[in-house]
């Protein structure tokens, strides 16, 4: 990823869900002006992804269960575009699960994190706590499931430009 980014500037680095373990080492190898969580695994320093869940918790959170994975991920998604999200997904690699996280400490970059009221995946309570435990930071809310690129992508995409704003970054062109 870093290497993707070039002689980019003005970086703002958006992770979404499981990419709460790679953003953040990006963000120490490269130069970053905002770091922005939505619906995100907050990693521990040196943390595994395979013990995330019983570190926070996780499994003792009260929650719905759910064994659709629309019902799970894409429960406010249009059907359609649900249904093409799930063909097109991938399956996360369980070989590198164990690996210790590369990290050391959180990046020294201003970090945010947006979490989704609705998001049955996350809940709302759980985030709140984790963020507030292993970032002291208390996180924003837009309504919606876990998905929110899928479901509410202008409310998104205007989270984003406002947060990049706050860092006195310039505005991206019109969205349509």
């Amino acid at each position: 990823m870093a290497a993707a980014i070039g002689d980019r500037t003005d970086l703002v680095v958006v992770a979404q869900s499981a990419g709460g373990f790679t953003a953040p080492p990006v963000c120490d190898r490269v130069t970053v002006k905002l770091l922005v969580l939505v619906a995100p695994i907050i990693p521990a320093p040196g943390e595994a992804p395979a013990d995330y869940w019983v570190n926070t918790g996780y499994d003792k959170e009260v929650r719905d269960r759910y064994d659709d994975a629309i019902a799970l991920y894409y429960q406010d998604v249009p059907a359609e575009l649900a249904a093409e999200a799930l063909r097109r997904a991938r399956g996360q690699a369980e070989a590198r699960m164990a690996e210790p996280s590369p990290l050391g400490a959180w990046p020294d970059v201003p970090t945010r994190v947006l979490i989704c009221r609705d998001d049955r995946l996350f809940p709302p309570g759980f985030l709140r706590r984790v963020a507030r435990e292993r970032l002291g930071i208390t996180p924003d809310e837009i309504d919606g499931g876990h998905a929110p690129a899928l479901s509410r992508p202008h409310e998104l995409a205007d989270r984003l430009q406002a947060y990049a704003a706050e860092q006195g970054l310039p505005a991206s062109g019109p969205r349509s």
